[in-house]
């Protein structure tokens, strides 16, 4: 039966008369006279008979109205709760991050969810953008935090939707008694005499440390693979190795290195990313306490 219909013949139970039911439902007394004509002929009954100048209903007609108000009520009380759930942010909602948003954003971000919303049941899994994306499309997450290279960019699956945290520069890290440690700045394709400490073998990471040497012109040399920042800058300082930093988590930075801005500059950007369509009230949450924090802390713009 129609819920169209059946809300017509309630309006009529409710307001004794066609033209009551017309003026709470906006509508015309014909429409929904029409209305209810299609409903007798729906359920096989009779519904409404002459009364004076008006209708009234009949025996069915009064069973089925009786029906048609529990039936609008329980709508009604599914729209409330829905509506409960848009405004309330509440119950668990599962976050991934790089190790470098891990260590030095996440912490304020969740420690301002709940503050805010102390219902929200936060966890973390630290993961890069080769393994998060994935859990993301699965529903294995809610939300996750990835960073994307300027002069790599990570693919952005079409399924996800986005926003800016950060944007902060990328640096040359050497060993503190290298040649160009005294300079200012250094080009990505001056000769370095030495390998570079990269990220996980094969993952987006390191791809972006190679296609950023490649394209001046450099084929690098990798000879320490390590998922940490932390751990290439120890490297440096041993004299072992060069790295490509960013700002965003590297600190502290050990005695016997020294970080240099690059020629051309390398810019990394930040972003909160979600599956499209499914920014509900936990999602927006974080999004909004990634935002609140990263704003207080970005490296660079």
């Amino acid at each position: 039966m129609n819920l169209d219909r059946l809300r017509a013949l309630h309006a009529v139970s409710v307001h004794g008369s066609v033209a009551g039911a017309a003026e709470a439902l906006h509508v015309t007394p014909s429409g929904v006279s029409q209305q209810l004509a299609k409903l007798e002929r729906e359920t096989g009954h009779r519904l409404l008979e002459p009364h004076g100048r008006g209708v009234r209903l009949t025996r069915a007609g009064h069973v089925l109205a009786g029906h048609a108000g529990r039936v609008l009520a329980q709508l009604s009380a599914a729209r409330a709760e829905l509506d409960g759930l848009r405004e309330a942010a509440a119950g668990p909602v599962r976050i991934g991050a790089i190790i470098a948003v891990a260590r030095t954003v996440l912490p304020d971000a969740l420690a301002v969810l709940a503050e805010r919303h102390p219902a929200l049941s936060p966890t973390l899994r630290q993961g890069e953008a080769d393994s998060v994306f994935p859990a993301l499309e699965r529903g294995d997450l809610d939300i996750a935090v990835v960073e994307s290279w300027d002069t790599a960019p990570t693919p952005m699956p079409a399924s996800v939707s986005r926003v800016p945290l950060s944007a902060d520069l990328v640096d040359l890290a050497l060993p503190a008694g290298h040649p160009l440690a005294r300079r200012r700045s250094a080009g990505l394709d001056e000769p370095l005499g030495l390998p570079w400490a990269a990220w996980t073998a094969g993952t987006t990471c390191e791809r972006q440390l190679v296609q950023t040497l490649r394209e001046q012109g450099v084929e690098p040399d990798i000879a320490c693979n390590v998922a940490d920042y932390r751990a290439q800058l120890a490297f440096v300082s041993a004299g072992l190795a060069a790295a490509l930093v960013p700002r965003l988590g590297r600190d502290p930075v050990p005695d016997g290195v020294v970080l240099l801005p690059t020629r051309p500059p390398i810019r990394q950007r930040v972003y909160a990313v979600w599956r499209t369509g499914e920014a509900g009230p936990a999602v927006e949450a974080c999004v909004e306490a990634l935002q609140a924090v990263s704003a207080g802390g970005s490296g660079g713009s």
